[in-house]
């Protein structure tokens, strides 16, 4: 069996490196392989101004920030003999906010995969919760490390528990030194030894050991506490050696200088194991119990070390049934009393050792690696043996509650805020007619999907704001602050458009007359000033609004020929720009695109005219083929958008965007059909929920809001009208069609 691992790999100096390296040992071990190439394969993380000199099984290497790394790295497993992928996950060693590079790969692998968490998060981010969630659909098998690990994922993640398994820290197999003689090696024959490893950071609580020591040191004054590792490289790049320095400060302050001894240096294997076993006490003094996994903790059991530690999460778990000893968070005085009990005391301190070293026999790696590779020929042979059930268009399950609370939340007695911190409204930035006539059209198409009296009362609301917006020549202002003063005289063409395409909604699905009628009053006042639009976007959003309002009053031919005379400006922009391998209506595709084609499929339900139908559809194959890679929606981004000739930009892809090609294919599909459009439709929507350059849900299941937008680092988490609303019509859309395609189904 051939396995790929993703992971950091020595000569890197990482404990995820010094995991992966061990597992490739342990597994090749119970093989009969003496060579790693032979059957193993290393992809390797990189930070991006790294480079090492791997050994022969590293095969590929990935810059930690490069985003195309990770799409190569898929494919060149994908080509490879590979039969399994087994990753290494920590969020810090992967690119993006908290390692969100990382699902782009795995969405691309055609292997089964195995995943291996060291780091359990309790509460985790929005963003660190959508990771592992999403690496939890997208794994054959889970493997942590401890059973509350197993809780966490179960009950928080929402991972089902059958993919979970619990295989333990593995450690090396020591070659046997007595602590006399490991004592005679670093010449601390005369010292009882004190011993804390591990990459050096404020989260391992040293702090706690040095302040015990002045009690500790005052009954054994041989004592001697070592601090071995190097500083994180993290902190290293942030705070430098302020940690090191603070710990000596402390020493000194105290008159320790004889008694702590700092290492500062990354020791392979064989020289820990040396200073494991020249140690009287270990000890962990981590500050806080978040703590799910602790390699050093397993090396320490793993070599017969008496242990003394903290009751963070492993702690309590892997020191049970008296393997260890355990003292509270940042109790120094009686972490002193425990050392000073265990030190006065040989044969207490003995027989922890012994029940230390009886259970550190089940860490070996080779036992652990047996683990791994029968849960790897496990799922090699039963990946994907039952074939996958054909497809609907529309998954219904896939789509989290209605909900608008974040709506509602987002809304005053005014209208709806433009903006948000997060979950929060950003009351500083006021309101606006773009976003509520979004939330108008957003209301009634909850009222009439759902028949949702809340969204019933959010009518009025809207349709006031847009009231006391007009100008009294029936144009909007655009503007409006939270304490109420205009902030401009004439609002964009973008904007009314967007308000006359909401009152035509309005006026052709009313929930009642009295609604209909001031829509109606609105709606006739400012259509006049269509006549002046040169915005082909402002032009598309009113022809969709007077197409609704002529299907509700199809003989008023006046307004037939002013749709009409809107739908020959955007065919004229389309010849003049179309070529062959070019079909658009102008030389660059921006923001709202598919809002083009959908203006033209409107207004072919009205006229009929199969040159409108020819240009929607073509534009339509043509956006889509920009679009869509994988059958994953990936927008044009606006940072820089897609000229012509030119390349199309990923980043920032935007919530409005996915709204315009959800409706667009709506529309299609009522117009046409062709159910096509209904799959093309869900996998638009799906962007909203992961399917989606990063893999990531821009809705927040939390707060029912929908996020400003995907950028390269991760998702934008402000959730403002625009992104929200975006996200509820093309929610509400898709259930609307739902229905729709049953019904076609049911007449075939």
């Amino acid at each position: 069996m051939n396995i790929a691992f993703i992971g950091t790999y020595p000569p890197r100096k990482c404990g995820i490196g010094t995991f992966t390296k061990n597992m490739v040992k342990a597994i090749l071990a119970n093989t009969g392989h003496k060579n790693p190439h032979e059957s193993m394969m290393i992809v390797a993380l990189n930070e991006d101004n790294q480079e090492f000199d791997y050994p022969p099984e590293v095969k590929f290497t990935i810059r930690q920030n490069r985003q195309r790394d990770y799409a190569d790295a898929a494919r060149y497993i994908n080509f490879s003999e590979t039969d399994i992928c087994i990753l290494e996950h920590e969020f810090g060693i992967f690119g993006g906010d908290d390692g969100v590079y990382i699902l782009p790969l795995l969405h691309r692998l055609e292997v089964p995969l195995i995943v291996t968490f060291h780091t359990v998060l309790k509460n985790p981010s929005y963003t660190q919760r959508s990771i592992v969630e999403e690496i939890g659909k997208k794994s054959a098998r889970i493997v942590v490390m401890s059973r509350r690990a197993f809780t966490f994922l179960r009950e928080i993640y929402h991972i089902p528990a059958e993919k979970i398994e619990v295989i333990e820290h593995g450690v090396p197999e020591f070659e046997k030194l007595s602590r006399k003689k490991a004592k005679e090696r670093f010449g601390l024959e005369a010292r009882k030894v004190l011993l804390t490893f591990g990459l050096l950071g404020r989260s391992k609580g040293v702090e706690t050991v040095i302040n015990a020591l002045p009690a500790i040191v005052e009954k054994h004054p041989d004592v001697l506490y070592i601090v071995l590792g190097a500083t994180h490289p993290s902190v290293l790049r942030h705070t430098g050696e302020e940690y090191r320095n603070f710990l000596r400060r402390i020493v000194k302050t105290k008159g320790l200088e004889k008694h702590v001894y700092f290492n500062n240096e990354f020791v392979a294997e064989d020289r820990l194991f040396e200073y494991l076993s020249a140690t009287d006490v270990y000890v962990t003094p981590y500050p806080n119990e978040a703590q799910i996994t602790s390699g050093t903790l397993s090396y320490a059991v793993g070599s017969g070390c008496a242990v003394v530690s903290t009751p963070y999460w492993h702690a309590q778990e892997l020191l049970g049934n008296g393997r260890g000893r355990l003292f509270d968070f940042r109790d120094a005085s009686q972490l002193a009393s425990i050392v000073d009990e265990l030190l006065s005391d040989p044969e207490k301190l003995s027989a922890l050792r012994e029940k230390s070293r009886e259970y550190g026999k089940k860490l070996r790696w080779p036992k652990i690696g047996k683990q791994y590779l029968f849960l790897a020929e496990f799922v090699c042979d039963n990946w994907e043996k039952e074939p996958k059930p054909e497809k609907q268009a529309i998954d219904l399950s896939l789509m989290p509650t209605y909900d608008l609370s974040h709506v509602k939340r987002l809304t005053d007695d005014t209208g709806i805020v433009q903006h948000a911190k997060y979950g929060i409204p950003n009351l500083k930035e006021g309101y606006c007619v773009d976003d509520n006539s979004r939330a108008l059209l957003m209301s009634i198409l909850a009222w009439r999907q759902n028949r949702d009296k809340d969204s019933l009362e959010l009518v009025p609301v809207y349709l006031s704001f847009l009231h006391y917006m007009q100008r009294e020549d029936g144009n909007f202002r655009n503007f409006f602050s939270f304490s109420r003063q205009f902030l401009d005289e004439h609002g964009s063409e973008d904007s009314f458009g967007r308000s006359v395409w909401a009152l035509g909604y309005l006026i052709r699905f009313a929930p009642n007359d009295a609604f209909k009628q001031i829509g109606r009053e609105i709606f006739f006042r400012s259509v006049p000033h269509s006549d002046n639009l040169q915005s082909l976007r402002g032009i598309a959003n009113t022809v969709i609004g007077i197409c609704y309002y002529l299907k509700e009053t199809p003989d008023d031919e006046a307004m037939v020929k002013k749709m009409k005379n809107l739908v020959s400006v955007i065919i004229e922009e389309y010849k003049g720009n179309r070529d062959g391998d070019w079909q658009w209506f102008e030389n660059i595709m921006t923001y709202d695109n598919a809002i083009l084609p959908l203006a033209l499929f409107s207004a072919y339900e009205i006229t009929g005219e199969d040159e409108m139908l020819a240009i929607a559809r073509e534009s339509t194959s043509f956006l889509e083929s920009v679009t869509f890679r994988n059958g994953c929606l990936v927008p044009v981004g606006n940072q820089g958008w897609y000229e012509r000739g030119g390349s199309v930009p990923e980043f920032d892809q935007q919530s409005i965007d996915v709204m315009a090609m959800v409706l667009m294919y709506y529309r299609a599909f009522q117009v046409t059909m062709d159910r096509t459009y209904i799959e093309k439709m869900f996998a638009s929507y799906l962007w909203f929920l992961g399917e989606n350059s990063l893999r990531l849900p821009l809705y927040d299941h939390e707060t029912c809001g929908g996020c400003d937008g995907l950028e390269r680092q991760g998702v934008n988490r402000n959730q403002g009208a625009e992104s929200t609303l975006a996200y509820w019509i093309s929610h509400l859309t898709v259930l609307a069609a739902q229905e729709k395609e049953h019904l076609l189904i049911g007449s075939q």
